[in-house]
């Protein structure tokens, strides 16, 4: 591909073949994060684009979708979040009721 050194969204969109609500989407979620100009448009440059076009294999790939995609960045970004989810993955891993893991769960905020 011959481009510019970097593409709106629109142009974005054609050359990977996502839709321009999708890029905004995608933004939306903080899974691929275009510059801004001055007057605030998307600018999509080669790493950008790229990120794109591995997004797509990822899913295609792994059979993922991009809510899932979304969870698992916010788990990476939020420690307690991730140590909740964790905890309860625990438990269901131990056996354990779901109505145990939450009587521990308070258990614990009483006692904090």
């Amino acid at each position: 591909m011959a481009m510019r050194e970097s593409l709106t969204v629109g142009a974005a969109a054609a050359e990977t073949g996502w839709s321009a609500r999708m890029l905004r989407y995608l933004e939306d979620q903080g899974l691929v994060l275009p510059r801004r100009t001055a007057a605030g448009y998307r600018l999509y440059g080669l790493s950008e684009l790229n990120r794109l076009r591995s997004l797509r294999e990822l899913r295609r790939r792994f059979g993922i979708e991009l809510t899932e995609l979304a969870f698992a960045r916010r788990l990476r970004r939020e420690p307690e979040l991730r140590h909740a989810v964790d905890a309860w993955l625990a438990t269901a891993d131990d056996g354990g009721s779901w109505v145990e893991w939450e009587q521990r769960k308070h258990e614990r905020l009483l006692a904090a």
